[in-house]
């Protein structure tokens, strides 16, 4: 029976983290603020937008909500969202995408001010991972990956760590924070030849498909530290399945994350202390010479 890294634990440790910043900044009068932006009122945004507002106000960072009706103009649009970007009170913007037809997704999603960039899309955000520097912010699913291992103390540096999916949402950045940690990283797609022996060539195996049960008991080996990003509703079973056929790989490997209550338990945790980290780096910017505890 392999172990199961339950995020809820590791949330905690985010979120404790968040804490003592926030704390600390406070004592600087300086009130971390996130805002969100949602165009229309789409169900799975609204319901979205409640968890994270949920979070930031439970470790004491305040939320500004922005809702735009779903026919706003394009010059609406990106009024408001310059504003936010301008506004000195606001450190992160939480965009809700995708967008109405009338806006360009890409072009909304690269008008966000990359120091604001909570949710980690914008093309300098993605940069900063591959330079390895505070250009932005790592997309928070990817940044949640590596909480997990460091929480539950998995070696990264020297592992083959093997990454099925190549999106830009998780599949690139995790596998570029993963290098940047000195793995070995092998990345699979349609296109790959001999997935499943690749796969399991690996000591970390990240399974982000996007296709329910996926991976199989022919994808893993003994040893092997599984983390399944995926997460979709089985009409057949009435639950929530990952990427993974949880029932074959559990009792293969060694460690697994169990879908529901794995990743995405860590994942608004990790937004909030974007958060955080951007009221950190701004503070850090116009006091060179503090030094702001860490």
């Amino acid at each position: 029976m392999a172990e199961l890294l339950k995020g809820k634990e590791v949330a905690a440790a985010v979120n404790q983290h968040s804490l003592t910043k926030i704390e600390e900044l406070k004592k600087h009068g300086i009130q971390p603020l996130a805002a969100t932006l949602r165009v229309g009122e789409k169900s799975e945004d609204i319901s979205y937008e409640k968890g994270v507002i949920k979070r930031c106000r439970e470790l004491g960072v305040e939320v500004r909500q922005v809702v735009l009706p779903a026919d706003v103009e394009k010059d609406t649009f990106y009024r408001v969202l310059d504003e936010l970007n301008s506004d000195d009170q606001v450190h992160g913007i939480l965009l809700f995408r995708p967008l109405p037809k009338q806006l360009d997704n890409e072009l909304a999603r690269q008008s966000i001010d990359p120091e604001k960039d909570i949710d980690g899309c914008t093309d300098a955000s993605l940069a900063g991972i591959f330079t390895n520097s505070e250009s932005g912010f790592a997309p928070c699913t990817a940044q949640a990956v590596m909480e997990i291992l460091d929480y539950y103390g998995i070696e990264i540096s020297g592992k083959n760590v093997t990454v099925l999916g190549r999106s830009l949402v998780i599949g690139k950045p995790v596998s570029m924070l993963m290098l940047n940690r000195n793995a070995t990283v092998t990345i699979c797609h349609t296109k790959t030849e001999n997935t499943r022996e690749k796969a399991r060539q690996a000591d970390i195996l990240i399974c982000t498909t996007g296709k329910m049960e996926f991976v199989t008991a022919a994808y893993v080996r003994e040893g092997q530290t599984v983390i399944d990003v995926g997460i979709a509703w089985n009409e057949d079973k009435q639950k929530l399945c990952g990427d993974c056929l949880f029932e074959e790989v559990e009792p293969v490997v060694s460690k697994i994350t169990p879908v529901p209550g794995g990743v995405g338990a860590v994942t608004n945790a990790v937004m909030v202390s974007h958060v955080v980290e951007a009221a950190w780096r701004k503070y850090r910017k116009a006091n060179l010479s503090a030094d702001p505890q860490q």
